[in-house]
């Protein structure tokens, strides 16, 4: 483990997406200690008003204080994208461990049905889900995860097919090991390196959906802060107040890229012939 954090910190993207990602963890938990105001309190005597020291980042069309929905937005980004990626991760890994062990029928079914899957666009397939239910954090959650594993599963499924090849796994049957056993403790934690990196991705993309659901409506309904919503808000004063949807639209792309920056450098860290081959 020391040797994994010693990794990151020579790493140089990795240490700076590395500590950007841990920044925003500090906000999402402290937010209610960080934010100056309180994300919901109307003040009608200071609507749009501009940054300032007062304001560092604007207020909104109910005088609501920019940057403290910011904060507590980040808060519900996280929270979405961790539980959605939870998801899509224990999904995947299970039916890629089952499809990749077994093969055969079991296999080739498996496989069929992730292809069938990834014909269907994410985001369409999440919409037409979502139409039949009602719009809500939890309902974002679960949507997204059940959703996005099918890339897990692939990746799971081609570990596993090399990994069950192995000595120890050659012996662990000899020893009277149990399917189960043998894919529990023995394939999926040699096979943690490529869901570490599809999580860490995962975040990223998880953010974005939340962001698109809400900006269309459809995703964390107002008046809960979430960056999403807040671009929708902004879009109709972009003209006269370009803050409400510059500085949610900054925070976007700072938390996205920085996940998915991480996840690419943490696959050069897991993989050393990665990076061997790029500085060839």
């Amino acid at each position: 483990m020391k040797d994994f954090f010693y990794r990151i910190l020579t790493h140089r993207v990795a240490c700076v997406c590395f500590f950007v990602i841990l920044g925003l963890i500090v906000l999402a938990i402290f937010a209610p200690y960080i934010a100056p105001y309180d994300p919901f309190k109307i003040n009608v005597n200071e609507i749009l008003q501009p940054p300032s020291l007062s304001h560092p980042l604007g207020t909104d069309l109910l005088g609501r204080d920019v940057l403290s929905r910011i904060i507590y937005g980040c808060r519900i980004s996280l929270e979405v994208s961790v539980v959605a990626v939870g998801i899509s991760i224990l999904i995947g890994t299970f039916i890629g461990a089952i499809a990749g062990y077994f093969g055969g029928i079991i296999d080739q079914v498996i496989c069929r049905f992730i292809d069938t899957m990834l014909c269907f666009p994410t985001i369409f397939l999440i919409l037409a889900v979502i139409a039949y239910l009602e719009p809500s954090i939890l309902t974002i959650m679960v949507v997204i995860g059940v959703t996005s594993w099918m890339g897990v599963a692939r990746l799971v499924r081609a570990e596993i097919l090399s990994l069950k090849e192995r000595d120890f796994v050659k012996a662990a049957k000899l020893y009277g090991a149990g399917a189960l056993r043998i894919i529990l403790y023995h394939l999926i934690p040699n096979a943690l390196p490529p869901i570490l990196v599809s999580a860490s991705l995962g975040f990223g993309q998880a953010i974005l959906i939340e962001s698109a659901l809400s900006f269309l409506g459809i995703g964390v309904q107002p008046p809960i802060p979430s960056w999403g919503n807040m671009l929708i808000e902004g879009k109709d004063t972009l003209g006269v107040a370009w803050w409400l949807s510059v500085f949610p639209g900054v925070a976007i792309l700072i938390t996205v890229l920085a996940f998915t920056l991480f996840g690419e450098s943490l696959q050069e860290i897991l993989n050393p012939k990665l990076s061997q081959k790029k500085t060839k």
